[in-house]
């Protein structure tokens, strides 16, 4: 697999030095200011490839170009931002970048309660609690008919912890989920009950329909242009703020390449977001579906807790979360090799370490949460050992 690190421009702590010192090949990156809806420039695409190549890099992956709002919803000038996404992924093109990421997911990109829980060793993690986020849906934010969206029992506990929450506890909640705003975006919680109001008449299936139609605007221009979209997996995979979400398991995955045949439209495999629930089978989604997988995160998570498909959780170191990562890798390069076997152009699949743990200097550095320096280059570490010891023994093996 090659080895690419997610980088979010000239003012990410991690510079590109650093990033060379990690030892990653190639940059997973995007044009984070410009606003979903809006044509990526030539001029902007070459600036972000100056950047990179001054440090010796390749911008290998584009992650993300964003679908904005109006698309998922199908309103406003949603045409109109349709044919700015072609036009983007025309620029690109002629950028020689050929793997896009991107998601469908209502509101929200990600979301956590926690940005720096601490762990046992002294570091931070990344945390998501169901009931914290229930406090925050039924209490704070006040959303109409919260309170039928979760187990009784999260309904009791988020009202007893929501009694005991002072306002700097409330305020960091807030903070953290709002840091899973798509790009730049700010919202207030008046602003965020407006976009949700959006959805009031969109469910999953109406989701899908426009998921479907967006595929099919998109798709086929991306194969004449010899691109390779690829649509990340909802995180957490499950529904939250009444808001549906249907990119959560691998049977949304079936679907999603069977919705337009073609090898531009492909999977982002997420172990970490996949990993979630509990029936999510990777090394076996790998092997059913792997010639669609077009890019990996490789990340662990462990749930504390789990309702149903719902589970609080928290990113886990790499190797100790309950995703089996050599197995995952292990299915990951027989794909590769299959690939080869085939003579297809892109048998290396790229790979970041997604996430990590805040460890070491990452705990005064004020990065990106979720992307700490040394916790990512240790997990990256880990994975490339994993990656050389498999490959050692089927070296042996032959």
């Amino acid at each position: 697999m090659r080895q690419v690190w997610r980088w979010f421009g000239p003012d990410d702590t991690t510079t590109l030095p650093m990033v060379r010192q990690a030892g990653a090949a190639g940059i997973v990156t995007a044009l984070h200011g410009v606003a979903p809806g809006i044509v990526w420039s030539p001029e902007a695409i070459a600036q972000r490839q100056s950047e990179l190549a001054a440090h010796g890099f390749t911008w290998d992956v584009v992650e993300s170009l964003p679908v904005s709002e109006a698309i998922k919803t199908q309103s406003g000038d949603w045409r109109d931002h349709i044919d700015a996404y072609r036009i983007s992924l025309d620029n690109l093109a002629a950028a020689g970048i050929q793997v896009i990421c991107y998601n469908f997911m209502p509101v929200l990109d990600w979301t956590r309660t926690q940005l720096a829980a601490p762990m046992p060793h002294g570091g931070t993690a990344m945390n998501f609690d169901l009931i914290d986020f229930a406090v925050f849906d039924i209490h704070i934010l006040k959303r109409p008919g919260a309170v039928n969206d979760f187990p009784e029992d999260v309904v009791e506990a988020a009202r007893l912890r929501a009694a005991e929450m002072d306002d700097r506890t409330s305020n960091s909640l807030i903070r953290a989920i709002g840091s899973g705003l798509p790009g730049d975006q700010i919202f207030s919680l008046d602003e965020l009950l407006t976009r949700i109001a959006g959805y009031d008449k969109i469910d999953a299936p109406s989701l899908r329909s426009h998921f479907a139609d967006f595929l099919g605007e998109v798709v086929p221009h991306a194969e004449k242009l010899g691109l390779r979209l690829c649509c990340h997996p909802d995180d957490p995979p499950f529904d939250l703020l009444g808001l549906p979400r249907i990119m959560s398991c691998e049977a949304d995955y079936q679907w999603l390449v069977d919705a337009v045949g073609s090898p531009s439209n492909g999977i982002t495999l997420c172990s970490g977001a996949l990993g979630v629930r509990f029936e999510t089978d990777l090394p076996g989604m790998v092997q059913r579906l792997g010639s669609h997988i077009h890019f990996v995160h490789l990340r662990n998570t462990r749930r504390s807790q789990r309702w149903g498909h719902q589970a609080s959780f928290f990113e886990d170191e790499h190797l100790k979360g309950e995703t089996d990562m050599p197995a995952l890798i292990s299915a990951l390069l027989d794909e590769q090799a299959r690939r080869r076997a085939e003579g297809r152009t892109d048998a290396e699949i790229p790979m970041r370490p997604d996430h990590g743990q805040d460890i070491l200097d990452d705990l005064s550095r004020g990065g990106t949460a979720g992307y700490p320096a040394i916790g990512r280059l240790k997990g990256l570490a880990e994975l490339r050992g994993v990656v050389h010891g498999l490959e050692h023994a089927r070296r042996t093996q032959t």
